[in-house]
């Protein structure tokens, strides 16, 4: 991210040794999707959010969503990247559980997942 500092946090992936990286094949879409797509990518570029790799090892497509005001949102897909990556032995907990385990306290605050992940 713009602005932070790698003496104090950076970020690695902790790869199986015995994976081999993938480049996945370039996906093809509509002219008026791939307008929308380069003015979201330009968009996230000019704020120093993403940029861009030459020789990468990993290569995932952009798969573009269409949110609820007909805007389009820029996803990677991760999933090759994920199956190369150990699980995770500390999970989530499971919603309904952290649910029942707050009753009897005042207030209860929730992240709003469904509008979308900040």
């Amino acid at each position: 991210m713009p602005g932070l500092d790698p003496k104090i946090a950076v970020h690695k992936l902790n790869l199986q040794e015995n994976v081999k990286p993938v480049k996945q094949g370039q996906r093809r879409f509509r002219p008026d999707v791939m307008d929308k797509i380069e003015q979201e990518v330009q968009k996230l570029k000019s704020v120093g959010f993403i940029r861009e790799e030459q020789h990468p090892e990993w290569l995932t497509n952009i798969v573009p969503v269409t949110k609820k005001n007909e805007q389009i949102r820029v996803c990677i897909d991760y999933r090759d990247l994920n199956n190369a990556c150990p699980k995770d032995e500390f999970p989530l907990p499971i919603p309904e559980v952290m649910i029942d385990n707050t009753c009897g306290f005042e207030r209860m605050t929730f992240m709003d997942g469904f509008s979308g992940y900040n």
